[in-house]
C-alpha cells in the first residue's frame, strides 16, 4: 500500500532504539523526511544511517522544559515545516508502591507525559498549516492497571486523556490526533524484564519469556516492527477518517471496552 508519505516531515522522540527506532525507519522507507529525537547522539547517527531520506539527528533530554521548543524550531529551521509528530519517548519504573519514591514519580511524568504535551504544543501551529497528524504511543497499562505499574499506568492514562483532548481541539484545527497502545514488545526493556523474571525462578530465558507472555495472555510478545506499521498508516491520509481513536496493539493482552 502506497501510504503517500513522501516528502513529508515527521519528528520521532525515542528514535536511538525499540520502537522509536523501527518508527523512524518505517516512516523513512514510506519515503518521509525524518527528524530524530533521543539522548543519544552516535545511536541516533546509527540510525540516520539506515534511513534512505533527509534526516535531522538532534539529541536532546525532553525533560528540559525548553528542549520540545528547541526540537520544533530546528526542525522547521532544517525543513520548513511539519507534517507528522510521533510521541515514543519515555520509560517508566515499575516496583511496589510504597517503595517509589516521589523523584521516580516525577521523572515518569517528565519525560513521557510532559515531553510529549509540550512537543505537542510547540509543534501544533505548524501541523495546523499542513494538515497534519499526531500519534502518542502510550501503552496497555493506561488501560488495565497492575499494582506494580502504577507510575506506567498513571502516565499512561494522562497521555490517552490528553490524546482524546488534543484530538476534541484538532477538530477544529485540522490536527488529526491518535494513540497507539502497545502490548509487550521485543525491547530492551522487555528483555531486562524477562532476564529478572527468570532469576526470580531460577530457570532459563526462553522459559523465562515463554512463561511471562502466558501469564499476560498472550500467545508471544510483539516486533517493534508491529508497531511501526500501525504508527505509518495513522500518520498517513489512508487514515484520514482515525481521529482520537485509540488503538490497541498487544496480541490481544487488553480485554476490557
Amino acid at each position: 500500500m502506497n501510504l503517500e508519505l513522501d516528502g513529508k516531515v515527521a519528528i520521532v522522540t525515542g528514535a536511538s532504539r525499540g520502537i522509536g527506532r523501527s518508527i523512524a525507519l518505517t516512516l523513512a522507507r514510506e519515503g518521509a523526511d525524518v527528524v530524530l529525537v533521543a539522548r543519544s547522539d552516535a545511536q541516533l547517527d546509527e540510525v540516520s544511517k539506515s534511513c534512505g531520506t533527509q534526516c535531522l539527528v538532534y539529541a536532546t533530554d525532553l525533560r528540559e522544559p525548553d528542549a520540545a521548543s528547541d526540537v520544533v524550531r530546528t526542525s522547521m529551521a532544517q525543513f520548513g515545516k511539519i507534517d507528522i509528530l510521533v510521541n515514543v519517548a519515555g520509560a517508566t519504573k515499575r516496583g511496589d508502591f510504597l517503595a517509589l519514591t516521589d523523584e521516580e514519580w516525577q521523572d515518569g511524568f517528565a519525560l513521557k507525559f510532559f515531553g510529549a504535551m509540550r512537543l505537542c504544543r510547540a509543534a501544533w501551529p505548524y501541523l495546523q498549516k499542513t494538515n497534519g497528524s499526531i500519534v502518542n504511543i502510550v501503552g496497555v497499562g493506561g488501560r488495565t492497571p497492575r499494582s506494580e505499574f502504577t507510575i506506567g499506568g498513571s502516565v499512561n492514562s494522562a497521555l490517552l486523556n490528553l490524546t482524546k483532548a488534543l484530538a476534541d481541539r484538532g477538530l477544529k484545527d485540522g490536527v488529526r490526533v491518535n494513540a497507539v497502545n502497545p502490548g509487550s514488545i521485543e525491547t530492551d526493556r522487555l528483555q531486562a524484564r524477562i532476564k529478572s523474571y527468570a532469576k526470580a525462578r531460577s530457570i532459563d530465558l526462553d522459559l523465562a519469556a515463554e512463561q511471562l507472555a502466558h501469564s499476560l495472555g498472550v500467545s508471544r510478545f510483539g516486533a517493534p516492527e508491529e508497531i511501526a506499521n500501525v504508527v505509518a498508516f495513522l500518520s498517513s491520509s489512508t487514515a484520514s477518517y482515525c481521529h482520537g481513536s485509540i488503538v490497541d496493539v498487544d496480541g490481544g493482552q487488553t480485554r476490557t471496552l
